[in-house]
């Protein structure tokens, strides 16, 4: 869509003047031909400048779409481009068929119903279709309904990090990643959450597997650096069905709790490699070479690890199978 101006001679006198129009290109049978969409008049005042403006402009409401970059014009522009804009749509009303109408609607009377957010979710479901995470589920015996609360957990996580409850709420009532991936969450019962959770943890090793290699082959690093540290959390019962539940040192000064360890296990670009639950009481040293062993740490990488972790033995375990080292305060 542009502004085109052609010159015109009057028979009469002899006198020249210009018309201006709004035309749009159209393929016929072929051939790229100029159709006209609104006669502007000969007194269209609008500097050459800003045509593009003002037709892309137009463009954008005739559609009901914008662009990413959005085009800001001056108050006086923006009235023109809305009333040229108003005057196409009466046009088009009064010469299309009868399967085209048009109506006046009073957007003050609008009212929202089940409305539902879809830009994180559509971001993470991409992701993790990129990473073939959905691929893997399936092939590790994940039926359609595992498979929805599988993603609905994960996506949560990154959306919208919460309790199972929590996450039960907002796919119901918040979330529009049903519709993203054709399943309905409001009649998924609260309980398939929790033993999902349960199930992903069953094949966590091939899933973390499955996702650094995936991610290897998608930003092309390769494995120089392993950063390994350690955490605990508590728990507000006993836990007594819980044998990793141990009373220990607590990082957040709840040593009158059961804890478990998380150990966690990074690439120097950041990405997870590997993950453990250790009991609350073990010693932080000791898990080190648990962790290397079952990664396979390929000789000649440097491990960087607080001093909590580089113990004596520690540092002559790295030395002695290879490894690089840099311990942090």
């Amino acid at each position: 869509m542009y502004i085109r101006c052609t010159t015109t001679r009057t028979k009469a006198t002899g006198e020249t003047y210009k018309t201006f129009r709004l035309v749009e290109s159209e393929r016929i049978d072929g051939k790229v031909k100029q159709r006209t969409l609104l006669n502007l008049g000969r007194f269209f005042d609008v500097p050459k400048s800003q045509w593009k403006s003002l037709s892309s402009r137009i463009d954008q409401l005739l559609t009901a779409q914008t662009d990413w970059l959005t085009i800001d014009l001056e108050e006086s522009l923006e009235t023109r481009a809305q009333y040229y804009a108003t005057q196409i749509i009466t046009s088009r009303s009064t010469t299309l068929d009868d399967s085209v109408h048009f109506e006046t609607v009073d957007i003050g009377s609008l009212e929202l119903v089940r409305p539902r957010r879809v830009g994180v979710e559509q971001i993470a479901l991409h992701a993790v279709r990129q990473l073939t995470l959905d691929d893997k589920l399936k092939s590790l015996g994940f039926n359609q309904h595992q498979l929805a609360a599988s993603l609905g957990t994960i996506i949560a996580r990154m959306a919208c990090p919460a309790s199972e409850l929590a996450t039960h709420g907002w796919l119901q009532t918040t979330s529009g990643l049903g519709e993203l991936i054709d399943y309905d969450f409001e009649d998924m019962g609260l309980d398939r959450l929790y033993q999902v959770s349960d199930q992903l943890w069953k094949h966590r090793e091939a899933i973390e597997t499955h996702l650094y290699q995936q991610e290897r082959d998608l930003f092309s690093f390769s494995e120089t650096i392993t950063l390994y540290d350690l955490t605990n959390t508590f728990f507000e019962g006993e836990a007594k069905t819980n044998p990793a539940a141990q009373r220990g040192r607590s990082k957040e000064k709840r040593s009158d709790c059961p804890l478990v360890t998380l150990g966690l296990v990074l690439d120097g670009s950041g990405f997870p490699r590997k993950s453990q639950i250790f009991p609350g009481n073990a010693s932080e040293p000791q898990t080190l070479q648990t962790i290397l062993e079952g990664l396979e740490g390929r000789t000649g990488s440097t491990v960087i690890l607080d001093a909590g972790i580089a113990s004596e033995e520690n540092i002559q375990y790295l030395i002695e199978h290879g490894f690089h080292y840099i311990q942090t305060s």
